[in-house]
């Protein structure tokens, strides 16, 4: 209900109305949503922001770099005989690696709200395949008791789908964080025109041309237009030549007096804001130190991923497991990149979980990537080992 709430508070209602051609409203259906500013904020724009491109490829590339596997509930191992597996972990089809997938649909749920994918079965309804879906072709709706279905469009027309045949990751709501923060992306391409239109010419604002003798409204276009054509844009800096007693006087103003760069610096961290990014994973330094960029990187699985990984591992498991096999197995993202921190640092915490009796040797070897060795499996601590075998 909270979702519902948010999308009617955004104008994403399910009620039917009416729209014009020069209905602002009219925008939305096209991907494109008139902001305070004037310009419209769609994904194809909101990706020039280089805050917005950085925010949006962290999140997808990391999520499809993340290996993911089917694990039983009982022990803990892997199921690699199960069909889900390798859809999850190796390959989504031939061409498409399961990696592939995950950044591509998660790339669709932040540009465009949601991303899907058609789930391809055998004739005993094995999962087999994994199919990307253009956002623009999948309409979800919901039966009168609330369980949902898709109208996928196809060459042949539109297609009934049921949930379990379509893997559906969506945004915050269904509702796209381009959507959501339009306002800020579109002042953050406004401030790119406008200091690109200051630049334009020279670095240097307007001046003024004076002139001792009146001039009308023709001779004053044809001396400005001189004036930019030899001392703009990349003539600018040439030596000024005025003829009857003109004189230029320039316009003091700079960007610091204007206070551009804190601007700028202010939408970037108003976009990391709206994607849910640490401002220092967008390279906005100005904060940032050693001890709590650390810090920040680990609040950017905590905040960042883990709702998304959430959402994936619930969507492989709904459209990939019977409610029967989701009793006894459950689908995990392997983050231990993310979270490894200093070589010493992580020694020390190997250490102490062997010292507890936590971890045996090879679970510890099995962390660093490194094979098990015979004897290994024993949970005693090393450290007070007095030669004698512990008591049964």
């Amino acid at each position: 209900m909270a979702f519902e709430k948010l999308k009617k508070t955004l104008g994403f209602t399910a009620e039917e109305k009416a729209y014009t051609l020069t209905d602002p409203e009219e925008f939305a259906f096209f991907g494109a949503i008139p902001t305070s500013s004037g310009l419209s904020i769609g994904p194809g724009n909101a990706m020039r922001v280089p805050a917005v491109a950085c925010a949006v490829s962290l999140i997808s590339e990391t999520i499809g770099s993340l290996p993911a596997k089917l694990h039983d509930r009982a022990d803990k191992s892997a199921l690699t005989n199960h069909a889900a597996y390798r859809l999850i972990h190796s390959e989504a089809n031939d061409w498409t690696s399961a990696g592939e997938l995950r950044e591509a649909l998660t790339l669709d749920a932040l540009l465009h709200g949601a991303g899907h994918a058609y789930v391809n079965r055998l004739s005993d309804g094995t999962p087999y395949e994994l199919h990307r879906l253009e956002p623009g072709k999948v309409q979800r709706d919901f039966e009168r008791d609330g369980e949902p279905f898709y109208h996928v469009t196809t060459e042949d027309g539109q297609m009934p789908m049921s949930y379990r045949d379509v893997l559906r990751i969506e945004a915050l709501g269904g509702v796209s964080p381009i959507t959501l923060g339009r306002e800020a992306i579109a002042l953050a391409l406004s401030f790119e025109g406008h200091i690109g239109g200051v630049f334009a010419n020279g670095g240097r604002p307007s001046g003024v041309i004076k002139s001792q003798k009146v001039l009308d409204v023709e001779s004053k276009k044809k001396v400005a237009s001189s004036w930019f054509n030899t001392h703009g844009g990349k003539s600018a800096g040439g030596t000024a030549i005025l003829d009857e007693g003109m004189d230029y006087q320039q316009l003091s103003m700079t960007l610091a007096d204007t206070q551009f760069a804190e601007n700028r610096l202010e939408q970037i961290r108003e976009i990391a804001r709206v994607f849910r990014v640490p401002p220092t994973m967008l390279f906005e330094l100005s904060r940032g130190t050693w001890s709590n960029t650390e810090e920040m990187a680990r609040q950017f699985f905590t905040i960042t991923l883990k709702p998304w990984l959430t959402a994936w591992a619930w969507s492989y498991a709904r459209c990939l497991l019977t409610p029967e096999e989701r009793t006894g197995a459950y689908v995990e993202f392997i983050t231990d990149d993310l979270l490894t921190t200093d070589a010493a640092a992580r020694a020390t915490a190997y250490g102490q979980y062997r010292s507890m009796g936590a971890l045996t040797a090879n679970e510890v070897r099995a962390g660093l990537n490194l094979p098990p060795q015979t004897g290994g499996d024993k949970l005693q601590n090393p450290y007070t080992t007095t030669g004698k075998e512990p008591a049964e």
